[in-house]
Parts: structure tokens; sequence; C-alpha cells
């Protein structure tokens, strides 16, 4: 197979988003050793995500609940999984996440450069996650390295790399829940739930349950810290927008899906034809590996005009940040509610970030996204 485009290349590594855009306008449908066939308009992605029959997300070789699985057995496991998610336990949540939030911008100097990422976006995502989880504290260190370890070892392409790290993280979460069986009185964190609920009348097995913790775990610290890092840049370098939501924090929400429709904190998600179809003029035989690329799709002109225009008339539902169809995220609700604590909690202090001029941020290469490294002064 003929390979139409790099996703590694050197002006990727720079700056991927750009080489998205320029791939949407000149083969919106591209061939690569990496990530197969990859889709870049938004039309050709949305036909996909509504086509769950034909593009299937059954492509991994590991189980992944309920990401790698399909209707009608996907349905069952989203039926227990939503729940977690409900407004009723976001609501419960929410002053712990607001402490958390606001205990961490007060401790930010304004005398000095603050790195946002290490200090900032990673604790906060961490802690975050940590309380929704109720996660022993012990695990924090032990699963921020975990993450870390889990990036390098997907972008080094390396199976057995990827596997030692999935081995340490099962390792964690076992551990948990063999502390959760052996409890006399059972709790109500989200583990010891996983450990009474029933899928096709029988127990959730302990590898689903750890599948279930390492999806969100993965997905939630690694989305939530990008995006915070892709909020804080985007307000040091738009000071209008900052003024626009102190003078009304009821937009709040609909600005940071706009902000990250802008700069997406997800590149990809993957699927596998189960039947021959056409997608963007490109006919795929059954079986073909297919890359959904939501931060091309996202910023694609058709749909959204000047993809780098900040908006907030556009139609919502065109917005794929969270995805769309029967595989919308299921954690969505918890990532807006983590995102809007902490831009109101930043902008009820005042913390005003500048960029330093002197220390440009670096960006993040596929498959991840926002910053490796983002300084920033906080000024009142």
């Amino acid at each position: 197979m003929k390979t139409e485009w790099d996703p590694q290349s050197e002006a990727a590594i720079r700056d991927q988003v750009t080489v998205y855009d320029s791939m949407r306008q000149r083969c919106p449908v591209a061939h690569s050793e990496l990530l197969h066939w990859s889709v870049f308009r938004h039309a050709d992605v949305a036909q996909a995500l509504a086509d769950h029959a034909t593009f299937s997300n059954e492509v991994s070789a590991h189980l992944s609940v309920p990401n790698g699985m399909d209707p009608p057995v996907h349905t069952a496991y989203r039926r227990i999984i939503d729940p977690y998610f409900s407004a009723q336990r976001m609501d419960a949540l929410e002053p712990a996440c607001r402490g958390m939030a606001s205990e961490l911008l007060a401790a930010l100097p304004g005398d000095r450069d603050v790195e946002v990422i290490g200090e900032l976006a990673q604790p906060f995502a961490l802690r975050a996650q940590a309380a929704f989880l109720d996660w022993p504290a012990e695990l924090h260190v032990p699963l921020r390295e975990w993450v870390q370890a889990n990036h390098a070892a997907t972008r080094s392409r390396d199976p057995a790399a990827t596997a030692a790290v999935a081995l340490a993280f099962d390792r964690h979460i076992r551990t948990v829940l063999e502390e959760r069986r052996g409890e006399r009185f059972p709790r109500d964190d989200v583990a010891s739930r996983l450990l009474r609920e029933q899928v096709a009348g029988r127990d959730l097995t302990e590898a689903e349950i750890v599948s279930i913790l390492r999806n969100w775990t993965v997905g939630e610290l690694a989305t939530i810290a990008a995006s915070v890092g892709i909020l804080v840049y985007f307000f040091a370098t738009r000071p209008d927008v900052v003024r626009m939501l102190r003078a009304d924090a009821s937009i709040i929400p609909a600005a940071i899906d706009e902000i990250l429709r802008i700069h997406p904190p997800l590149i990809a998600s993957r699927r596998k034809t189960k039947c021959p179809v056409t997608i963007g003029g490109t006919h795929l035989d059954a079986g073909e590996r297919v890359t959904l690329l939501w931060a091309s799709a996202n910023r694609d002109e058709r749909t959204f005009g000047d993809p780098d225009e900040f908006r907030l008339d556009r139609d919502a539902e065109r917005n794929l940040l969270y995805g769309k169809g029967v595989h919308v995220c299921p954690g969505a609700p918890l990532a807006r509610l983590e995102l809007r604590i902490v831009v109101e909690e930043l902008l009820k202090q005042g913390r005003v970030p500048r960029l330093v001029a002197s220390r440009p941020p670096t960006q993040v290469a596929y498959p991840g996204s926002g910053f490796a490294t983002l300084h920033v002064r906080f000024t009142p």
C-alpha cells in the first residue's frame, strides 16, 4: 500500500494540527504505515461515527470495556457505566473538585514563572480523578508515573513496552480490588460498586473491571491535563476572551468546548471496516484499519468556517470533542465538570496567565495533544 503521508514527520512532531489542516485540504482520506487509513474531514468522520455497523470499534487485541466493543455487547456495558457519570454523582463531586482547583491555583506563585503542565494541569487531573474513583492516597504517585510511562510506551510503538506498562497498571488495580473484596462492610466507591455490577446475568470479571478502570484512568488523566494546559495557553493569548468570561460566567461551558475545538486535547480514535465501504471518495475493503482524526474534523472549514476563530454561536451538535453516536464519551460530564471548575476558580482568583517570551511552549506529538511544557506568569 502506498504511503501518502507521515504522521511522525518532522513537521507533524513540531505542529501536528497544522499538518492535519493541510491534509484535510489536499488528501481527505490518506494512507500511512502508522495510522493505516486516516480520515480528516468532518462529514466523513461523522459518517463513520453514525455507521457503527460498518466502522467497528473492535480494533484491539486486548479486552477494552466498553471502548473496544460494538452493539449489542457495547450497549450492555454502557448501561452499567453511564450511571457513574450521572448528574447526581457529578453534583456530589463538585465541592471536592472545587477545593482542589482553588488550592492548587492559590499555591501558584506570582513572582516567578510557573510550568503549568507539571504544577497545575497534571496535579489537578490526578487529584480530581482520584476523588472520583476514591483511590487511596498512596496510589497518586504510582498512577502519575504510570500515565507518563504509558505515553512513552505508546509513542515508542513497542508492543513489549506497552504490555509491561499495562501489566504494571493491572497490579495496582488488582491490589485495590483485593482490598475491597476483603472488607467486612462494602464501600460505595467506584471499585466496590463495580465488584457488585452484573452483565448478562453474571458478575463482571476482574479483567473487565480492570479494563474499565484503566480506560477511565488513561483517558481522564491525559485528557484533563492536556485540556487545562490548552485553556491556560488560550487565556494567556486571548485577554479579550478572559474579559468576556469575567463579564458573563454563564458562557464558560460553551467557551471551553469552543476552545477545545480550536485546539483539540484528543487526536484520534480507531475503527475497522466490517464490510466494503466508500468514505471521502475512497473505497475501503472489509478489514481495513481506519483512524478518525478528531483534531482535523473539528477544524474543518466546510463545517466551522475559520477554524481558529473563537465563536460561541456555532452549532454545538457539530462539535466532536466528546465523540458522537453510540460511542460518545461516557465520561464527558466529569470532564466538563472538572474543566468548568478550573476556569471558574482561575477567574475568581484573578490569576491571569501571561506567556513567558523567553520560554516558548513545547507541543506534544501524536498520539498525545496539548503542551509538554507551558511556562506562564500569573499576574493580577
